[in-house]
């Protein structure tokens, strides 16, 4: 789950590398002018990954205590179809037709989205139901409907339909197969090589390969959260079960068992170099570091992120700031997840750059919270005026960049 899980990127990358890729291709939007959509956060051509960035800068702010502002929820509300589908982009003066590409990754996370912030429940519900009509028959869900599934894709519409009540374990398939059977599906058995890791999706002879990405979304996914989750209250030691017949659960604790091995090898994850480039060492993945971290948080092993937080704040600030409002907003739930200030983040305060990055919210509140410390009763910036009612009530709820930063965050969807 890292900045963009972008279609075109990843038919490209496919072409590129030679390996398998789900059919997918990127929704025909146009170009976008000189002057951005009002209401849109960032600044860089949306075409892949408007809806992205827009709904992870909701989430990240949500768990802030940030309101975002009414225009930049419309904006966001105005990219989807009357369906109850997103795309990654549109021109919302056109209607959505039969050549319009629907988005399971950017519904999934609007969905996610709107409801965290507690706004629009009637368009949440819609693309949910929209989401539940496109599901495949192995019970998972691939980028577009009717792609083959895969493991980052059917974690966070498993996210988006749990925000939203659906009890994920009743959508059986007509052989009985579940999300969790779709994503169970793709787990490396324990004891084997890479034992504990999910793949992207299996090879051409059904073969598994250990995707860093793919595994901290299936263990969200395994055990029905969403993006912007916090620290689990049971801490637990990390082992990899071995068996036949796990629970979702003891799957989920598998791939975090992984993660935590990884990261105690280095406290940060790698992702290959891009075809041609210079540099052909492996370099640091700022993003996927920050899912992994987000991922043991939520299973319980918040103690063996904190090497791994303490490296982002040393390291990663300069990439957020330049990946925009997906890559800040990434940083902003590991710190969250793991119970660091988002605001004095290796010195930068996230939030606020954030905030910068799109329309000025509507309100904010002061301090920044944590996972367990009290929530703010009142207060704002000098900025901003304070809390509306409605935001209040949401509190109760569980918390690109350029192309060519697209391509680089998605080409290690196919790579060990």
């Amino acid at each position: 789950m890292t900045v963009r899980r972008s279609a075109a990127a990843l038919a490209t990358t496919a072409v590129l590398l030679g390996a398998a890729a789900p059919v997918a291709v990127a929704a025909p939007s146009p170009s976008p002018s000189a002057e951005l959509p009002a209401g849109l956060y960032g600044t860089t051509d949306p075409t892949y990954d408007g809806v992205w960035r827009q709904s992870l800068a909701f989430l990240a702010q949500k768990i802030e205590y940030v309101t975002p502002s009414t225009a930049a929820v419309d904006w966001l509300v105005g990219q989807q179809c009357d369906s109850g589908a997103f795309t990654s982009y549109r021109d919302a003066s056109k209607p959505c037709d039969a050549s319009t590409v629907m988005d399971t990754n950017a519904t999934a996370v609007a969905v996610q989205a709107l409801v965290e912030i507690n706004q629009r429940r009637d368009d949440a519900n819609n693309g949910a139901d929209w989401l539940k009509s496109v599901q495949n028959e192995d019970g998972g869900w691939g980028y577009n409907p009717g792609s083959p599934s895969d493991a980052n894709s059917t974690s966070i519409v498993i996210g988006a339909l749990a925000r939203t009540g659906v009890p994920v374990n009743e959508l059986t398939t007509a052989d009985g197969s579940t999300p969790y059977t779709a994503l169970q599906s793709l787990a490396i058995p324990c004891g084997d090589e890479d034992g504990g890791a999910f793949a992207y999706q299996p090879g051409k002879k059904g073969e598994l390969a250990a995707n860093l990405d793919a595994t901290a979304a299936s263990v969200l996914g395994l055990m029905g959260k969403g993006i912007a989750s916090g620290t689990s209250n049971a801490v637990k030691d990390p082992s990899c079960t071995k068996g036949d017949d796990l629970s979702p659960e003891q799957t989920a604790q598998n791939g975090s068992s992984f993660l935590a091995d990884t990261l105690k090898k280095s406290p940060y994850l790698e992702q290959p170099p891009m075809p041609g480039a210079e540099n052909t060492e492996p370099q640091p993945d700022y993003g996927n570091t920050a899912d992994a971290v987000v991922a043991l948080a939520a299973s319980g092993h918040t103690d063996k992120a904190e090497a791994s937080v303490a490296w982002l704040q040393k390291n990663a600030t300069g990439w957020a700031k330049q990946g925009g409002p997906a890559a800040t907003a990434q940083l902003i739930l590991a710190a969250h997840a793991t119970g660091a200030d988002a605001r004095s983040f290796g010195g930068v305060d996230l939030v606020k750059q954030l905030n910068t990055m799109g329309p000025a919210p509507a309100a904010t509140a002061l301090p920044s919270p944590t996972p367990t410390g009290p929530q703010p009763s009142s207060g704002t910036d000098s900025d901003d005026s304070g809390l509306s009612l409605g935001w209040l009530i949401g509190i109760g709820l569980v918390a690109g960049a350029g192309i060519g930063f697209v391509l680089s965050m998605r080409r290690k969807k196919q790579q060990p």
